[in-house]
């Protein structure tokens, strides 16, 4: 089983009893991940296979004998329970135990009557044709293993040292001799570089804070990017600097002597966990390939991710595949080998073909995006012109909106997905009502269902540049889930009552709501009318009745306007805790026909989509409170920790060469030092300084309360003690689990599917790994788009190919550029591999020439033989050339080249990003700061009045003993008889 396990990935395998055992077995040889597969495939309710703990049954275990093998011991365990299983089936149904063992195969095959033992291949072969690509797996992965073990059997030098076996490496960790932690690999020095970010390492020698630096492939020891391995630090005189120049690979003659300060360097003695998945790779062009024998070629391929070796695999399709991208896996890399050894899987397209790579990155990221089954459809709910669905009139337990409350949602232009709306009013009491009311999912849901449990395998819906793959079935996603305007839907709703000048909240409800939209804008339409301009409502055909019905379209803009307060209050008081605002590139992709790329666009930030994040953040906070207060022990909640302080080093010295200090103390610190460090010359500065702010970032992650104490709960970014996401769960499965939650909490939903906190611990690290595959598939899939867009265009001729650049960071050979026309950032180098340099003339037009670099904290001067210096300094503008790098073997990449150290004049009048990137409401934003900071004046002079009462008649600050009696005669009196 551990040899062939992706076989039982075909769908036609179905009714497998696999063993606890067999299980354990591939834990152990195979690492997690395969474990985790498998896994996977018992937990898929359409399988319908089954895990059998045969080392709990009494009747089934055999207890390992003295000296005995463990092969033997797991092999008898096995056919004991193969046998115990037909015997409990009253010798009904005969039992089926495949092994590739032909030993095993002669000595029980004819042991016991009903039970069967055969070879993996006949077992195959009796479903054929059914499975005829299954056999043909089967082989080329039996004949991958033969040569395996022949090429070891010869090979009688080792190439790498032996792993130590995992008792040492464990003790070796308790003791603090080794650390433990993630390889890394550099993708720009993949042979040479790689660091492992130490994670629960021993308490004897715990002074190490930063990275280890792996250097070169020895010391590597056979581990693979992503791998958690053991590591043993090396002598302080053997460590080594990390690279600090450009570099494209191993080759590239430009880095010279550009290795920066010294850190600990350490070699891997074994790898605690193999992390092995599919790999996209390429076949070498027909010269490059040795043939052994006549039928079968022996071939490195080169995978897709520069972090990934060689992989040698055997296939007979050499000649077809060269032009294919290709699916393989690693099966073993034994010490006598310089490669590891794998084999074909299948192939995703031809080179440089849209879907191949998008396909590619799918892969590379383990996102499957099969079709929601037969099963999962067949739970969905019908809605057509013959069938139409409708909310239950007869409904209980649910607040009805429709007709008290003016609903709408703010979304991206040609949103489907709408998870969320807004309502804001006022009451006749004199105070304000703002609810918040999300797609009630759950409704249509059910825990443990075949929709359910395809949503927790997803866990989020993936968003490509061009294209998303849904958590739910569309007719949920985009339709009876999706908050539409003019059509009734559920939902969950969080509402509060707000003071009407403070916006102070005095108290909050949730429950389930029918709610109807009346309007779907856009961020655009919305903010147009925020701002005043009512052209929407000639353009929009939802909003063109609103110019006939002044009464309706005033109590719109009134909405909007004060949605807009709230959110400038709720932000303020963030703030002053604080909150961080951070800056992300966000590129649209324009297509046009048949994927054609008409343009890259940033998003420009506007002031409703704050609006918006704020109430969201509002309702995640709040309900992140309900949740924990219910159940402390099981709620599911996010957390941001802090980054490391060494993170923020390149922010800081590019601040200070601005004249910035940054303070990175805490997040108040640093969210006043970033709002300080404004150049109102060039507003960039502050843009980019906020990004590398950003990166500096840890990630945020999903967490299960029982696992954590409640000092671990805070979001340093956001600057709240308790957060998680409850606003979107049509695209995210942490947000279902957030509202069966809250439902039980308020007595609305059954608790009996509610997750213990070991089970929530697991599918949080599940949730997480998804959120970051997602992350990464969006990013690369707009790194395709922005190379294709490029890459039939002359950067020599083409206008859209030369625009402005900014430097943000330093390099010995190159600087780093940011791109704000099209949101890119990227390398352009000082030095070719030639030698030359990159010097300018008096009228800034750039050239090659001889001469040498210097680099220093702030800038790189560039000192020509004919004696003229160019210096290139941080936060300087120049004129880029865009061209397109493309690899046979990798993604293309974007190449930067600086033909001027002056700012581009654009002759063509193309549009620019918006100096104005922040754009805010002054006038709201100070009306409410100004409201609020008297509210704070009125709470200090109040503390104050209360001091002088409590001097002069010695009143009682803070809680009674009075108070806390009333609180315990009112738990007396409550009704835990249903609890």
């Amino acid at each position: 089983m551990q040899d062939y396990q992706e076989v039982f990935e075909f769908p036609e395998l179905r009714g497998i009893i696999f063993m606890q055992t067999a299980c354990q077995a591939v834990q152990f040889h195979r690492g997690r991940r395969q474990y985790i597969k498998l896994r996977s495939i018992v937990r898929d309710a359409r399988r319908d296979c089954i895990l059998f703990s045969n080392e709990f049954q009494h009747h089934a275990y055999l207890p390992r004998e003295i000296g005995e093998p463990a092969e033997d011991w797991q092999t008898r365990c096995i056919y004991n329970s193969c046998v115990w299983y037909y015997q409990h089936c009253h010798r009904t149904i005969p039992v089926v135990m495949v092994t590739e063992d032909e030993a095993v195969i002669q000595k029980y095959s004819n042991e016991t009557g009903g039970v069967y033992v055969i070879s993996f291949k006949n077992y195959l072969e009796t479903f054929w044709p059914d499975l005829k690509e299954a056999v043909e797996l089967y082989e080329s992965l039996r004949q991958s293993q033969h040569e395996r073990e022949v090429e070891s059997r010869e090979k009688n030098g080792k190439e790498y040292q032996e792993h130590l076996p995992t008792e040492i490496l464990e003790a070796g960790i308790k003791s603090g001799r080794y650390k433990q932690g993630i390889l890394n690999v550099n993708k720009h020095r993949s042979q040479l570089e790689a660091f492992v970010r130490l994670q629960g390492f021993g308490g004897k020698d715990t002074d190490l804070q930063s990275d280890l630096l792996i250097h070169g492939n020895k010391a590597r020891n056979r581990a693979i990017h992503g791998d958690l391995v053991a590591v043993e630090l090396l002598p302080k005189s053997e460590w080594k600097g990390k690279t600090g120049a450009l570099c494209e690979n191993e080759e590239d003659e430009r880095t010279g002597d550009s290795q920066t300060e010294i850190m600990p360097t350490g070699c891997v003695v074994g790898v605690l966990q193999r992390n092995w998945r599919d790999y996209v790779a390429t076949l070498p062009s027909q010269e490059e390939i040795q043939t052994r024998g006549k039928n079968t070629q022996k071939i490195l391929v080169i995978p897709w991710d520069y972090r990934i070796p060689k992989i040698r695999i055997s296939t007979q399709q050499a000649a077809a595949l060269q032009d294919y991208r290709v699916v393989v896996r690693i099966d073993s890399w034994e010490s006598t080998s310089l490669y590891p050894n794998g084999h074909f899987v299948r192939t995703l397209g031809r080179i440089g073909d849209l879907e191949a790579e998008v396909a590619a990155i799918l892969v590379e990221n383990s996102v499957g995006v099969n079709p929601f089954s037969e099963a999962q459809l067949a739970e969905m709910p019908t809605n057509t012109s013959d069938n139409p669905w409708r909310v239950d009139e007869n409904f209980s337990g649910r607040l009805d909106l429709r007709r008290t409350h003016l609903v709408f949602s703010i979304d991206p232009q040609g949103c489907e997905d709408v998870d969320d709306t807004l309502s804001i009013r006022a009451l006749p009491t004199g105070y304000l009502e703002l609810g918040v009311h999300i797609a009630d999912v759950t409704h249509f849901v059910q825990a443990n269902s075949y929709t359910d449990t395809e949503a927790r395998a997803r866990a989020t819906t993936y968003y490509l540049a061009d294209r998303r793959y849904d958590m739910l079935p569309p007719i949920l996603s985009a339709d009876l889930c999706s908050l539409l305007g003019g059509v009734d839907r559920y939902a969950v709703s969080v509402i509060w009552e707000l003071d009407s000048k403070t916006y102070e909240i005095r108290r909050v409800w949730y429950g389930r709501t029918i709610i109807r939209s009346s309007y779907k804008l856009s961020y655009e339409v919305a903010q147009q009318l925020l701002n005043g301009d009512l052209e929407p409502l000639n353009t929009d055909s939802e909003l063109q009745p609103l110019s006939q019905n002044p009464a309706r379209l005033e109590q719109l803009l009134w909405a909007l306007r004060k949605l807009t307060e709230v959110a400038q209050a709720a932000r303020f008081r963030r703030d002053i805790s604080g909150a961080l605002e951070l800056e992300g590139v966000e590129v649209q992709v324009q297509l046009g026909e048949e994927h054609s790329i008409d343009d890259l666009i940033p998003k420009q930030p506007l002031q409703v989509h704050e609006t918006i994040a704020e109430c969201m953040i509002l309702a995640n906070h709040w309900v992140a409170k309900k949740i924990w207060e219910s159940y402390p022990q099981q709620a599911l909640l996010r957390l941001h920790p802090p980054p490391r302080q060494e993170f923020f080093k390149e922010l800081k010295e590019c601040a200070q060469a601005r004249g910035f200090i940054m303070d990175t103390r805490s997040n108040k610190a640093l969210a006043d030092s970033l709002d300080k460090a404004n150049d109102p010359a060039d507003p960039l500065v502050n843009r980019l300084l906020r990004a590398m702010a950003t990166q500096a970032m840890s990630n945020a992650q999903y967490f299960s309360t029982g696992s954590y104490t409640e000092d671990g709960f805070y979001h340093y970014g956001l600057a709240l003690d308790k957060y998680t996401h409850f606003t979107s769960p049509i695209r995210r499965y942490a947000d279902i689990v957030v509202h069966r939650l809250l439902l039980a909490a308020i007595n609305s939903g059954s608790k009996g599917h509610l997750l213990g906190n070991k089970d929530l611990d697991e599918l949080c690290r599940h949730i997480n790994a998804r959120n970051r595959a997602a992350q990464q598939c969006q990013k690369q899939s707009v790194e395709l788009f922005q190379c294709m867009f490029f890459k039939d265009k002359d950067p020599d001729r083409d206008l859209r190919c030369t625009c402005d650049a900014i430097i943000y960071a330093i390099r010995t050979n190159g600087v780093l550029l940011f791109l704000p026309r099209y949101g890119i950032k990227g390398a352009a180098y000082m030095k070719n591999t030639e030698g030359l340099v990159l010097s300018s003339n008096e009228d800034g037009n750039c050239h090659w020439t001889s001469g040498h670099l210097q680099r220093l904290s702030d800038r790189i001067t560039v000192s020509a033989q004919t004696g003229k210096s160019t210096s290139f300094c941080l936060f300087d503008h120049v004129t880029v050339r865009v061209r397109i790098q493309t690899a046979r073997f990798h993604p293309d990449n974007i190449r930067l080249e600086i033909i001027s150290n002056k700012p581009h004049v654009d002759p063509a009048g193309l549009p620019l990003t918006s100096n104005n990137l922040h754009v805010k409401t002054d006038l709201v934003k100070e009306v409410t700061q100004t409201v609020l900071e008297a509210q704070l004046a009125d709470e200090e002079a109040e503390a104050q009045k209360l001091d002088v009462q409590n001097r002069e008649y010695r009143q009682t600050q803070g809680r009674s003993l009075y108070t806390m009696l009333e609180e315990l005669r009112d738990l007396a009196l409550l009704d835990v008889s249903g609890a």
